[in-house]
């Protein structure tokens, strides 16, 4: 099962053997394919597993006009159990089983009388459930009963579930059922299954059959079977497979259509998704609407809102298919001269070229830089070079579709377009737009060192003397040493930005997406980013007030500014400057999502949602990582996806909750080469430590928080590793590891310089306040709580409270104390980190303050017997009447309730009541 574990759930919530009193089954609706029998068969089994009868039926059209010819299948296990009823309901059932084809040879309602009384006989030893696929199929007699079925048995051990093709409900079947109609699945789910197929495409034809199949599972895996070649698709023998049942059957019906019919499907078929009505028909030469009107009957196409859609992948390649290649073509070329936007007309033009044409590929070209997304103008250059004539131009279109292909982010499509870039001449400009996109396309895949050396490797050997293009790798290279971290990336950095130095040649033509970085805010901002990584730790604010500030409007960026936007968000993330980060990177986000450059998206990702986790914007990570993640899926991003589980995770560990399939999340992982990317460990790192903190294991806590640093207490990474010291610090104070974590303290604080961001100073005061033997504990806790700007920082501040105010206490400072703790859970009440609000109360319950607990955790932590007795107690009752109502003295009560109150956080009784409210209200 892909993508399908909610809707089984619902099914077995509905229709399973634990089903409520109230439910009267479920009937699920879909198109072909789209997985109701499957569901309806996993249903089926996992019911079977639990203990349930499950009496199973199919539809047939065939037997549409034979009564009872779909509950004669339903009963067949349970003929022997007639053997038990009463003599009239038996005999019914025998004859009713026995009877040969035509009219019905008793009455109904005996009948209906007699499949209830069985039910019910049956279900007196475990949960029945009836199943029937292709119920619109069922002859109307056997309808009849499942009808009465689902009106008089509901929760008597009884549940009927029902799968029926299309989106109405079939005539006869009572309004009481539930329905659930199943959609497509979603791009991961989908993607997960066609990867799973022998022989799925990779690249390009992925995401185009993706695309072409829109979710439908049985579109997917015949459309992966028909793209195989016909030696891979052939079976032993020699011979080729048949064609699947729904595609036989889409070929019957559209070979049951009038010719003409069958002539205007073609054309529908062959434009584009999503083109007009009054092209097709303007191509086919004839403004007669009735030529669609058999292939709407027969469920076909809809024709409506000025469009044509068909209503199945597999209908749609069928149609264009099945005719000869010649007259596909002229089709193609009536398409072309019918259509309107130029783009539009040079698709045509290429889908029916049958050579090399300039005049071609110079409108593809063209139409590509109109595109509204990244993957219409890759694939728009793809053909564009394809259809080249000449070497040169043929090299420069591939690599601006390769520049292209990794803006939308598939590794293995850049990989391929590359591939064949490499046995072709080009110069040094067109060499180096296609070795940056190269190495972007493997760093998304985890291989950094290959990705920095191919940089390295082109510069070095074209040498070329434009400090634009140089700056641009550069740049690139920057972003591929920030996440490998090796000190060998950093080290040659320097070099590398020296060269940018140069510069630009006048008047030199633009390429693909380097294109002249003559705006020198642009140039800064990139520079910037190439320092940050080169220099030390401690740069960042200097270098980011010496950026200009891209404004905010409405308008979309060039593709300078955009890059000129991205790198100043990046310097922003680097300075701790969070605001000015969010800002510049949610602009660049809507951008990106608008053109579906996930490619280049991918870089942003990481750094949005850390700084939205350490802001305290949960829900806004938590959207983003959900979204971003299914893309990465889609794209095979392997490190961006390794990046975001991560960060899924630290999510869940802040809030106390339970990451859906963390096992999956760590098998990527171990896949990867960690070593060479360091922002990934330390992402991992962060992310293993926050959980184990979260279920009190501080011993494995601190082992992860410790492995952010090498033995001599150098940083893993550079950023990530400083930013967790006050974590680390808080697990050593839990373990005993104060000295050694001293010292890795002395060394982050050396590296940040003299003048370290804000953040950075409050959470080194944090931990120096914990394993700082030389300085002055309350000092520096009071410099990490007291700073205004720590506000920004909500979960790491209320952490910082906490550890004061265990200080505090263990110094015999009660009340002071409890004024840290008291803040501190505000803080964390507010965010909804739940592991961090019940450490800030179990503290204040040490502290001899009573504190609010959390109702539904408190409550459940009671005996049986407590609870009781606080319901009662919180109802108004007195001790004695509550002894009275349980068999018990009076002191017991009154010593019950003394040992509660502190683990409800209550002092006194009346303030039972709200906390009951409460608990009540989040059931609710």
């Amino acid at each position: 099962m892909f993508g399908r574990e909610a809707e089984l759930g619902r099914i077995l919530q509905s229709a399973g053997p634990g089903q409520s009193t109230s439910s009267r089954g479920l009937l699920l609706l879909g198109e072909e394919g789209i997985g109701r029998s499957r569901l309806l068969r996993a249903a089926g089994e996992q019911a079977a597993h639990d203990g349930a009868l499950v009496l199973s039926a199919h539809g047939w059209a065939v037997e549409r006009d034979r009564p009872y010819a779909c509950l004669r299948q339903l009963l067949t296990l349970v003929l022997d159990e007639t053997g038990g009823l009463p003599e009239p309901q038996r005999r019914v059932l025998v004859t009713m089983v026995a009877a040969r084809p035509g009219p019905p040879p008793i009455d109904a309602r005996p009948v209906q009388m007699a499949v209830l009384v069985l039910l019910q006989h049956l279900a007196a030893s475990a949960p029945v459930l009836l199943t029937v696929d292709d119920i619109q199929d069922c002859d109307q007699a056997s309808m009849d009963v499942i009808g009465s079925v689902i009106r008089h048995l509901p929760g008597r051990g009884v549940s009927v579930l029902l799968a029926a093709r299309g989106e109405a409900v079939p005539t006869g079947l009572p309004t009481e059922l539930g329905l659930m109609y199943l959609a497509p699945l979603t791009p991961r789910a989908a993607a997960a299954l066609l990867d799973e197929q022998p022989g799925a495409p990779w690249g390009r034809r992925r995401l185009e059959l993706l695309e072409e199949a829109r979710g439908n599972p049985q579109a997917l895996l015949e459309l992966c079977r028909l793209g195989r070649s016909a030696a891979e698709r052939a079976v032993p023998g020699g011979k080729l497979p048949p064609l699947r049942f729904a595609q036989d059957e889409f070929e019957s019906r559209l070979a049951a259509l009038p010719a003409a019919t069958q002539h205007a499907l073609l054309y529908a078929a062959l434009a584009d998704p999503g083109e007009d009505l009054w092209t097709v028909m303007t191509a086919l030469d004839t403004p007669d609407l009735d030529v669609w009107a058999p292939a709407e009957a027969a469920g076909i196409v809809t024709v409506a809102d000025g469009g044509i859609s068909f209503r199945h992948a597999l209908v749609r390649r069928s149609a264009g298919a099945r005719h000869p290649a010649q007259l596909r073509r002229t089709a193609y070329l009536a398409l072309a001269e019918a259509a309107g936007p130029q783009a539009s007309r040079a698709r045509y033009r290429a889908a029916a070229a049958l050579g090399p044409d300039e005049s071609i590929a110079v409108a593809l070209e063209g139409a590509a830089w109109d595109a509204q997304d990244a993957f219409t103008a890759a694939a728009a250059l793809e053909q564009a070079a394809r259809l080249s004539p000449g070497v040169r131009d043929r090299a420069r279109r591939l690599a601006e579709a390769l520049a292209a292909a990794h803006l939308v982010g598939d590794p293995d499509w850049v990989g391929d377009l590359y591939q064949e870039f490499t046995r072709i001449d080009a110069d040094a400009e067109t060499t180096f737009l296609a070795a940056a996109a190269m190495s972007t396309a493997l760093s998304l895949s985890s291989f950094q060192e290959e990705a920095f050396d191919l940089l390295l490797d082109v510069c070095e050997r074209t040498l070329p003397g434009d400090g634009s293009l140089t700056l641009a790798l550069a740049s690139l290279a920057a972003a591929v040493a920030d996440q490998s971290a090796l000190p060998q990336h950093r080290s040659r950095l320097a070099a590398l930005l020296a060269r940018t130095e140069s510069r630009t040649r006048a008047g030199s033509e633009s390429i693909g997406s380097l294109a002249r970085l003559d705006d020198p805010e642009v140039r800064s901002a990139l520079r910037a980013v190439v320092s940050l990584v080169a220099t030390p730790p401690g740069s960042a604010a200097r270098l980011l007030r010496g950026l200009e500030q891209p404004r905010l409007g409405a308008l979309p960026d060039s593709p300078g500014r955009l890059a000129q936007r991205l790198a100043v968000a990046w310097a922003a993330y680097q300075a701790d400057e969070a605001d000015a980060c969010l800002r510049q990177y949610r602009k660049a986000d809507a951008q990106l999502r608008t053109r579906k450059a996930l490619g280049l998206r991918a870089w942003s990702l990481a750094p949005m949602a850390d700084t939205l986790l350490a802001t305290g914007r949960w829900t806004e990570a938590e959207a983003l990582l959900e979204e971003s993640s299914a893309g990465a899926a889609v794209l095979g991003q392997s490190r961006v996806q390794a990046d975001l589980d991560a960060l899924a995770l630290t999510l869940s560990a802040l809030r106390g909750g339970t990451v859906p399939d963390p096992s999956a999340a760590e098998a990527r992982w171990r896949a990867l080469d960690l070593g060479g990317n360091r922002a990934t460990q330390a992402r991992i790192l962060r992310a293993r430590a926050l959980a184990a903190t979260a279920q009190g294991d501080w011993a494995r806590a601190f082992r992860q928080w410790r492995a952010l640093f090498d033995a001599d207490g150098s940083p893993l990474h550079p950023f990530l590793s400083p930013r967790a010291i006050a974590e680390l610090a808080v697990a050593a104070k839990r373990t005993g590891r104060e000295e050694e974590t001293a010292r890795i303290l002395a060394r982050v604080r050396s590296q940040q310089g003299e003048r370290p961001t804000t953040r950075m100073t409050l959470l080194l005061h944090h931990a120096a306040a914990l394993v700082d033997f030389e300085g002055d504990p309350e000092q520096h806790f009071q410099l990490a709580v007291v700073n205004p700007e720590s506000e920004q920082w909500p979960w790491e501040r209320a952490q910082a409270r906490l550890s004061y105010a265990v200080w505090l206490r263990r110094g015999r400072r009660p009340l002071e104390a409890r004024e840290q703790l008291t803040a501190a859970l505000e803080m964390a009440e507010q965010l909804g980190a739940d592991p961090l609000a019940a450490a800030v109360r179990a503290e204040l319950r040490a502290s001899g303050a009573a504190c609010a607990a959390d109702p539904d955790v408190a409550l459940v932590e009671l005996t049986a017997q407590q609870r009781q007795i606080v319901r009662l107690a919180a109802s108004g009752l007195s001790n004695r009447e509550i002894g009275e109502q349980l068999f018990l003295s009076p002191r017991t009560v009154g010593t019950h309730l003394y040992n509660v109150y502190p683990k409800l956080g209550v002092s006194r009784r009346h303030q039972l009541r709200d906390l009951l409210s409460a608990a009540e209200t989040d059931i609710a």
